[in-house]
């Protein structure tokens, strides 16, 4: 591809995306697209905290684990 070839194709997909941001933005009034933006972000939220909890139930456990073959060690 030549220099200016990858320069209108770049300039198409820009101006693409930015008609289909548009008309995602026009179709939703304010008050709907802060409600998926707010439902999308506690979805997100969501899995962060059941990841982290998950993850903190496996490093408990690597502690415990840890704490036993000390024992057995120094036993």
């Amino acid at each position: 591809m030549t220099k200016e070839t990858k320069i209108i194709v770049g300039v198409l997909a820009g101006a693409a995306l930015g008609a289909t941001i548009a008309l995602a933005l026009s179709s939703d009034s304010t008050s709907d697209l802060k409600g998926k933006v707010s439902e999308w972000l506690a979805d997100i939220l969501d899995a962060s905290k059941d990841k982290l909890t998950g993850l903190a139930e496996k490093a408990t456990s690597v502690v415990d684990k840890v704490k036993d073959k000390a024992a057995e060690i120094n036993a």
